[in-house]
């Protein structure tokens, strides 16, 4: 029985975390400056250039080992075991932000995203 660990396929961990972020490919295409066709042979390579590796994990707001070591068990267990006690023990367990904000700050932030898209695709 072979019990070496299988290698991370790096380009779909970062399909996965673009997804899970809510990211198009063609808006991390314009967040790294490269073209969507880019970002999807990147997604489908097993490997990835360490400075590109870079470049997209700043894109997608985690850390390059986050990417490295992304994996869909690991996401599980965090969120199931995740205890915040940075405020002190939750009784009520009531949210302490208006859900519709924050949906609103995402519709502008895609908003933005997509208008700065809208003109690099002018510029070409």
């Amino acid at each position: 029985m072979n019990t070496t660990a299988k290698p991370r396929h790096i380009g779909r961990n970062i399909s996965r975390l673009r997804e899970l972020r809510g990211m198009k490919q063609e808006a991390l295409a314009l967040a790294i400056g490269v073209s969507q066709q880019t970002v999807s042979t990147i997604e489908n390579s097993e490997n990835v250039d360490e400075e590109k590796l870079i470049e997209i994990a700043k894109a997608l707001e985690v850390s390059v080992e986050a990417i490295r070591n992304f994996s869909e068990e690991n996401i599980f267990n965090y969120f199931s075991t995740y205890n915040d006690n940075s405020s002190g023990p939750i009784t009520n367990n009531q949210c302490t932000f208006n859900p519709l904000d924050k949906l609103m700050e995402m519709v502008e932030e895609n908003r933005k995203l997509y208008e700065r898209l809208i003109e690099e695709l002018k510029r070409k």
